[in-house]
């Protein structure tokens, strides 16, 4: 498919990772999430009703990154997917999760992880 729909750099503020202080402080994420869908249908109605949501998708992402925490960003990033590839119009989903204050003790500029997933 190549359709394409990405949200970019969404910031969320989430209590994951493996030391107690993480959890306790918190810290930003940002996630980009892009979705392989069918825009023919969106494109051809103008209705919302027929394309993905991106407002209400941010929303669902945000939630879980703001939810209850994970030790692992790997963890994070299939709960994601699994909230994309919620809508049956989504074929796959590739998620990235940037931590960029991880607690790592040199310079540096990111830590990511990207999966991506199909639907079955």
């Amino acid at each position: 498919m190549s359709d394409r729909l990405s949200i970019r750099g969404l910031r969320v503020r989430g209590h994951h990772g493996v030391f107690d202080h993480e959890r306790e402080d918190g810290q930003d994420f940002l996630i980009d999430a892009t979705l392989d869908v069918d825009t023919r249908a969106a494109a051809a109605s103008d209705d919302l009703a027929d394309a993905v949501n991106y407002g209400t998708l941010a929303e669902q992402l945000a939630a879980v990154v703001a939810g209850p925490p994970f030790a692992l960003i790997e963890k994070l990033a299939q709960q994601l997917a699994d909230v994309c590839l919620a809508d049956p119009r989504v074929a796959a989903a590739e998620i990235t999760v940037h931590k960029p204050h991880a607690p790592i003790p040199l310079p540096f500029d990111d830590v990511t992880v990207t999966i991506r997933r199909e639907r079955s």
